[in-house]
């Protein structure tokens, strides 16, 4: 089975974490609905024995996207955790997801990453969305 990112996809949002992120960067996964990849593990770190669970749960964040389209606290933009040894941050574009997991950063940082991993997932649904077409 084919991953669902082509080699560009995933070099051009591995190159906007590292950009915004350093050192601090962790691991990065891309998600959709129906499948995942994961892409960037750094080599101090060991990857945990149920990814799968992982994804599961950060999927979650589809139905959150529609739960909060009526809020008047304006569109949904990311969804940070906060764990002992670092941070995610999930970025959700449609049917396209990432979420990337780092040490410390400042918040503006973490802005910083969700804007960009957003704008990457953009552009990969808008050539998805050109293949099916």
């Amino acid at each position: 089975m084919a991953p669902p990112l082509t080699d560009n996809e995933t070099d051009q949002l591995l190159r906007t974490c590292r950009t915004v992120i350093g050192d601090e960067l962790r691991s990065v996964t891309y998600f959709s609905p129906n499948d995942y990849q994961h892409l960037y593990l750094r080599e101090d770190l060991e990857r945990g024995t149920h990814p799968h669970s992982f994804v599961e749960n950060e999927r979650g964040g589809f139905s959150s996207q529609r739960t909060y389209e009526w809020s008047e606290l304006g569109d949904y933009r990311y969804t940070m955790r906060t764990f002992d040894n670092g941070y995610l941050v999930r970025v959700i574009v449609g049917t396209h997801g990432t979420y990337v997991t780092t040490d410390s950063i400042t918040m503006d940082r973490f802005n910083d990453v969700a804007e960009a991993v957003s704008s990457v997932l953009e552009e990969i649904a808008s050539q998805s969305e050109r293949h099916v077409g």
